[in-house]
């Protein structure tokens, strides 16, 4: 009887602290210490906020981040990738591609695809028109805490993905707050238990909302 009671402790104690704390430390270490092929065939912007066209901060970081690899010959396909909030006028997607050729990429090395607001339905996305021209390889310009996540996605629909974290905005390794680190390894764990099994936790959740999940979990 003691061993049973002794089992189902360490049962409890591997939920709530070291599935957890390894979700943290993929997240980070991922962040950290990215890899990045130099050869691929594809970049993907994810969606982040834009204002009548405008790139927001974080979405122009990501921008930033796929051209400059871009222009060093790491992938010759730009993809950027998002829906509008309700009442926008454009896309995440449209004005990253607005932007990008505004500013010296070719018109005809960038695709647009509006759709998604969370990382989920853009993988989905991208991951189907990479198929579509029959591309395999992708860099993920994105932000540093989101690169394990983002990656784990792509990977789980059949893509061979590499981050490359933005090294300009709010949302670079060194700017981020550890709030952001706990959002992205809490969303992480969101997805590989249960978005794996087709639960589908929205990006959108406020900081509360994921611990509140997280919680529900291991409970």
């Amino acid at each position: 009887m003691f061993k049973l009671i002794r089992r189902l402790i360490s049962l409890v104690l591997a939920i709530v602290v070291i599935i957890p704390t390894y979700a943290l430390f993929v997240t980070w270490n991922s962040a950290k210490n990215p890899t990045i092929r130099t050869s691929a065939d594809v970049i993907v912007v994810p969606g982040a906020a834009q204002l009548n066209g405008a790139p927001g901060e974080v979405l122009l970081a990501r921008l930033q981040e796929a051209k400059r690899i871009q222009k060093l010959g790491y992938a010759p396909l730009i993809i950027t990738v998002g829906a509008g909030a309700p009442g926008d006028r454009t896309t995440e997607a449209a004005a990253g591609k607005y932007w990008l050729t505004r500013n010296g990429v070719s018109r005809s090395k960038v695709i647009s695809l509006p759709v998604g607001r969370d990382t989920l339905t853009q993988t989905k996305s991208y991951i189907d028109e990479m198929r579509k021209r029959k591309l395999t390889n992708v860099i993920i310009a994105t932000d540093a805490y989101h690169c394990q996540r983002a990656m784990t996605m792509a990977n789980d629909f059949g893509a061979v993905a590499t981050c490359s974290p933005a090294q300009t905005g709010p949302n670079t390794l060194e700017n981020s707050r550890y709030r952001y680190l706990i959002r992205e390894a809490g969303a992480y764990l969101a997805y590989i238990t249960l978005g794996r099994r087709g639960i589908h936790i929205s990006d959108h959740l406020t900081n509360s909302g994921l611990v509140r999940y997280v919680y529900d979990i291991v409970q």
